[in-house]
C-alpha cells in the first residue's frame, strides 16, 4: 500500500515548488493592484491622450493569451536586457542586508513576475473602474458643488466607495492569479506545477503527484477566497 504513495523528497519538492507558486502569486498581487489602480484612475481622468494609452494597453494585455504574453517577455523584452545583468542574476547572486542574506530570485523568476503583473493589472484596472463606474454620478456633481476639486473628489468620495465595490470582483481577479501562475513552467520558473512535471517523470507516479499539486493549488486559493470573505464580512458587521 505504502509503495503506491509519493517517498518524502517528492513531497518536499513539491512543497518547494508551492512556496515559489506562492512567492511569485503574492507579489503579482501586490504589484498587478498598484498598477491596476493607478491605471483605473488614469483612464478617469480628463486627459483624453492619457485615457486612449491606457485603453490600449488594457486591450493588449486583456485580449491576447498570457502565455504568448509570457514568450514575449523571456524571449523577446529578456533579450534587450544587458548580459552582465542576465548573468548577474544566473549566478544566483547573494545581498547582505546585515544579519540577513537576501539571495535573488532567478531570471526566470523575474520575467514570470514582470508578465503576470502587467496581464493581471489590466484585469484588476477594469474592475476598479467599474467599482468607481459603480458610484452614484450625484454623489460626484454634490462633492463638485461643495468645492471640492475633482482629485478631492475622487479621493474621498469616489475612491472609497469604488473599492468597496470592486472588492468581491479583486478576489477572484486573485484567484485568477494563482492559478496563472502555472503557465509560468513554460519559461522554467520552478513553480509547483513544473515540479509536478519532474516529479512525474522521475517517479512515474502521475495520479499521486498531481493529485499533490492539484490540493495545493486549491489549498491557496481556499486561503485567498476565505481571507476575502472574512474581510467583507468584518466590514459589513462594522457598518452596522
Amino acid at each position: 500500500m505504502f509503495d503506491k504513495l509519493l517517498a518524502p523528497h517528492y513531497l518536499w519538492w513539491l512543497w518547494d515548488g508551492f512556496l515559489v507558486t506562492l512567492a511569485i502569486s503574492f507579489l503579482t498581487i501586490v504589484f498587478a493592484t498598484l498598477l491596476g489602480f493607478v491605471l483605473a484612475i488614469a483612464r478617469q481622468s480628463r486627459c483624453k491622450p492619457l485615457q486612449m494609452l491606457v485603453i490600449s494597453y488594457n486591450a493588449i494585455f486583456r485580449y491576447s493569451p498570457l502565455l504568448p504574453q509570457l514568450f514575449f517577455w523571456y524571449f523577446g523584452i529578456g533579450n534587450l536586457l544587458p548580459l552582465e545583468f542576465k548573468l548577474w542574476l544566473f549566478d544566483e547572486p547573494q545581498i547582505q542586508l546585515g544579519f540577513m542574506v537576501l539571495k535573488m530570485p532567478s531570471f526566470e523568476f523575474i520575467i514570470g513576475l514582470a508578465a503576470l503583473t502587467f496581464y493581471s493589472s489590466a484585469f484588476i484596472a477594469e474592475e476598479f473602474r467599474a467599482g468607481i463606474l459603480g458610484v452614484k454620478v450625484g454623489q460626484t456633481q454634490a462633492s463638485l458643488a461643495l468645492g471640492l476639486t475633482w482629485w478631492q473628489t475622487m479621493r474621498y468620495v469616489v475612491l472609497p466607495q469604488g473599492f468597496r465595490i470592486a472588492f468581491p470582483p479583486l478576489i477572484g481577479q486573485y484567484m485568477n492569479v494563482i492559478k496563472n501562475s502555472s503557465l509560468t513552467m513554460a519559461i522554467g520558473v520552478l513553480e509547483l506545477s513544473y515540479v509536478s512535471r519532474q516529479v512525474e517523470t522521475e517517479s512515474l507516479k502521475t495520479f499521486q503527484d498531481f493529485a499533490v499539486a492539484t490540493f495545493l493549488y486549491i489549498v491557496a486559493i481556499v486561503i485567498v477566497g476565505t481571507l476575502g470573505n472574512l474581510y467583507q464580512t468584518k466590514r459589513l458587521q462594522i457598518r452596522n
